[in-house]
């Protein structure tokens, strides 16, 4: 598995260069390498919503792609925050669909990043008495949670 040590061994030297020291641990699963962090201290490299980590990721692909001379997705992770973050992203999104029910009126939320509108977008398509899309430019997009008319 050279992609997988030469992942970690990069993310290694960017960490060190940064002037923390963590356990990095590397495997793959269904095409994508995932690279995880380990230890405390992590929110230095989570950063506000995971911004930071985004970035991390963002740098860590194009210097293992770079280095393999070939394309594979890489996904960071410190300390599993991604299923956190997912889990705690789901509670949002049905606490302000049932707002958004309640009240009947639209709701706009965010900024956030692409995985995270995907998960608002899939755990409200459940519900058929709402609908979401996403509003702005960029990156970071905002969710609009659109009640739907009762027909009556």
């Amino acid at each position: 598995m050279e992609e997988v040590e030469v992942a970690k061994q990069l993310t290694i030297g960017l960490l060190e260069r940064m002037g923390i020291k963590k356990e990095v641990e590397g495997f793959i699963r269904e095409g994508t390498l995932h690279i995880e962090i380990k230890g405390d201290e992590e929110g230095i490299l989570i950063g506000k919503h995971g911004r930071t980590l985004e970035s991390l990721q963002m740098i860590v692909n194009r210097m293992v792609n770079k280095q393999l001379k070939s394309s594979i997705r890489i996904v960071l992770d410190i300390d599993d925050y991604r299923k956190r973050r997912a889990d705690s992203v789901v509670q949002m999104a049905h606490r302000l669909g049932e707002k958004a029910k309640k009240t009947g009126r639209s709701l706009i939320v965010g900024p956030f990043n692409a995985h995270d509108r995907r998960i608002i977008h899939v755990t409200l398509k459940e519900d058929h008495s709402l609908k979401t899309e996403s509003l702005g430019e960029g990156e970071l997009k905002k969710v609009k949670i659109i009640p739907m008319k009762k027909e009556g």
